[in-house]
């Protein structure tokens, strides 16, 4: 099964890529991030996201380890997952493993492996798009290198269960795999 992993930095392109491998076919569209009413820079963010998509293509929200799960065991048309970078900022809070200690982390990964064993066994066309972030300094924070290590830990891990590796930068396209 075609499965295909776009990376990128913020603004590098990695979501309208992603969208633009699928063109206007039918297509679910996996959306992880959170709606925060209080944010109006956010809900503008995903909005955006929501004015690109073709009407060929069905939403579904699933911003918690169950609900992307759940999306991962469809079969038929394509699925776009955009992005696991902030389904993993959900499953950390979710875990509170931001000031907790070894026993938040390891619920933590445990949902971060559910969501690596639905991959693996999705049963039809895959994209999913993330954040590049180990190009950059090491974070001032216990939070900041917490979240680079569990983002690069899962990309190394998804990328392997992929056919295709996109790296975004600059908006120019680099195949990794």
């Amino acid at each position: 099964m075609r499965r295909t992993l776009v990376l990128g930095g913020a603004r590098s392109g990695k979501s309208a890529h992603a969208e633009g491998l699928l063109s206007d076919e039918p297509a679910i569209y996996v959306a992880t991030a959170r709606r925060d009413p209080s944010d109006a820079e956010w809900t503008e963010r995903i909005a955006e996201h929501e004015r690109r998509r073709p009407s060929t293509w069905d939403t579904v929200e699933a911003p918690t380890t169950d609900t992307l799960v759940e999306a991962l065991r469809h079969t038929g048309n394509p699925l776009l997952v955009d992005d696991l970078t902030t389904w993993l900022a959900g499953a950390m809070d979710d875990a509170s493993v931001w000031d907790g200690g070894a026993d938040e982390l390891a619920a933590m990964r445990a949902e971060r492996d559910r969501v690596l064993q639905a991959i693996t066994a999705c049963e039809c066309p895959l994209i999913m798009v993330t954040n590049e972030v180990g190009l950059g300094i090491v974070p001032a924070t216990r939070s900041g290198r917490l979240f680079r290590d569990e983002l690069g830990w899962l990309n190394a891990a998804v990328a392997e269960r992929c056919t295709d590796v996109l790296l975004m930068v600059a908006g120019i396209q680099l195949r990794l795999r």
